[in-house]
């Protein structure tokens, strides 16, 4: 069923990188046999991105897609029901982080946008991996550990989420995975299934490397000690996408800082002020020791302002484009078809040669027919 059946009758009515690096995992990687280069990305449907997510992940998909790279990215609906959530809820959020990736200038004529349950073939790939992996390997992942903490019944889906990562990645024969410094770990059982099915089937997928940001994080704006994260209790501690400018400037003025009226950058010493010296580079494009250096004769305070500013700017035609593809429902649907159909030929393509090797294609027409061939000559 379309993406366009599936999602339409069911909606509620209601310039250059940015620093990015290659991290290797493995002197294998470095040295493994050239492939096409190909950027592979997901995002979960779970609502409104803040400026951590835009900031940190998707302005540098964008960077990378404004490069001429060939670049895949996924709405990744199914990596978001390892805790079930309410079917009504996930249609609309899925239709919002549409209308926010193509907000902030992700671009269907130059990335393949799509929705990974409108590719079957990511959870066929994701059973044929896990095949190859351990339940010791699954479960010493930090991920797992992290996430099960706290629960007294586990979900099957937690445990197995990290192998759907990986088929994600591998059905498009993904090289390079942009990510942030918390998350080079996860794909690191995706390179390891990756060599594991080429030790035992012949050389079928890359070892995918990560491109690393080099910049810092953002923090919670009420504990630069934490990580900005919108399951944060206290709503003044991110700042949302689709944020009016009176609740940017409200949130920055609010900001936790310290007793210095001083600007100056010391993410060791200073990191209240230093996260936004950080957020206000990453929204003008000027370098840390350029933005303290105009702040000179301002304090804190007025400081504040200034980034309170250069954030408005910065995200009100976002928030407007996001407005208005909100409203346009059938655009939205008719963008992830035309996606999840491009990424559907890719993937039949990979697990075609996946079922070939592994040997389930015994009646596949086309395999029986070379076969007959080669018989024949």
């Amino acid at each position: 069923m379309s993406a366009v059946r599936r999602i339409l009758p069911l909606v509620s009515h209601n310039k250059s990188y940015l620093n990015l690096r290659t991290r290797f995992s493995s002197s294998e990687s470095k040295t493994q046999a050239p492939w096409p280069r190909k950027v592979f990305s997901g995002v979960q449907p779970t609502g409104a991105l803040h400026i951590g997510n835009y900031l940190g992940a998707v302005k540098r998909w964008v960077e990378l897609q404004d490069a001429g790279e060939n670049v895949t990215y996924c709405i990744v609906d199914l990596h978001s029901m390892t805790i079930p959530p309410d079917p009504e809820t996930l249609r609309h959020n899925t239709l919002q982080m549409t209308a926010t990736l193509l907000a902030c200038g992700i671009d269907p004529a130059r990335s393949t946008l799509f929705l990974q349950s409108a590719v079957p073939q990511h959870a066929e790939l994701s059973w044929i991996l896990g095949c190859l992996t351990t339940m010791a390997r699954l479960t010493h992942l930090p991920q797992y550990k992290e996430k099960s903490a706290n629960m007294k019944e586990i979900p099957l889906g937690l445990y197995l989420y990290p192998v759907l990562q990986a088929a994600d990645i591998m059905l498009y024969k993904a090289t390079h995975i942009p990510v942030g410094e918390d998350q080079i770990q996860q794909l690191q059982l995706a390179q390891s299934l990756a060599r594991a099915f080429n030790n035992r089937y012949g050389k079928t997928f890359p070892l995918c490397e990560t491109l690393v940001n080099d910049g810092s994080r953002l923090k919670s704006l009420r504990d630069p000690a934490k990580k900005m994260s919108k399951s944060d209790p206290d709503p003044k501690s991110c700042i949302m996408l689709v944020d009016t400018a009176d609740a940017v400037l409200e949130k920055v003025k609010k900001s936790v800082t310290d007793f210095t009226s001083e600007v100056t950058f010391d993410p060791d010493g200073r990191p209240g002020v230093s996260n936004l010296i950080t957020i206000h580079a990453l929204v003008s494009g000027k370098s840390t020791e350029d933005i303290c250096r105009e702040a000179e004769g301002k304090n804190t305070g007025q400081y504040k302002l200034v980034v309170a500013e250069a954030l408005i700017e910065h995200l009100r035609p976002i928030r407007e484009r996001i407005e208005r593809y909100t409203r346009d429902v059938g655009y939205l649907a008719g963008v992830i078809e035309e996606g999840s159909e491009r990424a559907r030929a890719t993937a039949e393509q990979t697990i075609d040669e996946v079922k070939e090797k592994i040997g389930v294609d015994c009646f596949n027409v086309g395999r029986l027919r070379r076969n007959v061939r080669r018989e024949n000559k």
